[in-house]
């Protein structure tokens, strides 16, 4: 794989999932999970998975139509749910995260945090800077503010290139906004521990090599799930850099590496 490790962005607050001292993550699986299938990527080679630079990632979410400043709140059909569920979300609160991106050794980088242990949801969960947009603002406003909160990341050196699809979170009933942000370098991130026990950072090559996500197929009582005859829906994992990626960040990044390898997302 390219990078075999993470690499930690400037201060490790506590240490990472290996340390016991930390908390592992809750994962409500329900006893009826089942496997899953592989990733609509699995087929390609595994060059046509690496040298996944910041110009091809660009290249790529324009081919997509996804460049450019995302739409407000509730104004276009995008603010849907559409990896997951298609239930109703007009009670959700919006909220945005920013999806960093730098270049290093010829590999596209995405920089992640592990929420702090003390959250009241979430908590010791991977997932992006971010939170809920404020009055006033757009969701690139609250990705920028919010990350400089979390992690002191400047927002100067953040170029707004595109965005992903929204998700919608039925644990903190969230509609988010992923925005992406593109940086010339490795930045420097500091933090806040009141938010964050460790920001670090991984290769999409390395999220995209075999062995490292897999699905599976889960069913809840009252959860709305269209477009599935059982009445499952697919729940994606990411493991790398120590962590369990899982969520509304696995389902990014699923969109995120399946936007940059162009391929199609699996029908579920």
């Amino acid at each position: 794989m390219v990078g075999a490790q993470a690499r930690s962005l400037s201060v490790t607050m506590t240490a990472g999932s290996q340390n016991p001292a930390v908390p592992p993550q809750v994962v409500p699986r329900p006893p009826s999970a089942v496997p899953g299938v592989a990733p609509p990527w699995a087929d390609l080679s595994s060059g046509r998975r690496r040298s996944l630079r910041l110009s091809r990632v660009v290249a790529a979410l324009g081919r997509a139509a996804q460049t450019g400043p995302p739409p407000p709140p509730g104004e276009d059909a995008l603010w849907v749910e559409v990896f997951d569920t298609a239930a109703p979300a007009k009670s959700a609160v919006a909220a945005a995260v920013l999806v960093a991106l730098f270049e290093e050794g010829g590999e596209t980088r995405v920089v992640l945090t592990r929420r702090s242990s003390e959250l009241r949801s979430h908590r010791g969960e991977v997932s992006f800077p971010g939170g809920r947009i404020d009055e006033g603002e757009t969701p690139q406003m609250a990705a920028l503010r919010e990350a400089t909160e979390e992690v002191a990341l400047d927002p100067s050196t953040v170029e707004l290139s595109g965005w992903l699809h929204p998700v919608l979170t039925f644990a903190s009933g969230s509609l988010i906004m992923p925005v992406i942000g593109v940086m010339a370098g490795r930045p420097h991130l500091v933090a806040s521990p009141a938010e964050v026990e460790r920001v670090f950072d991984v290769a999409l090559a390395d999220l995209a090599a075999d062995g490292v996500f897999h699905e599976e197929r889960w069913s809840v009582p009252g959860r709305p799930v269209p477009r599935s005859a059982d009445g499952s829906f697919p729940v994606w994992f990411f493991e790398s850099a120590g962590e369990m990626i899982w969520g509304a960040t696995a389902r990014m990044l699923y969109e995120l590496l399946s936007v940059v390898l162009g391929v199609s997302p699996t029908p579920r």
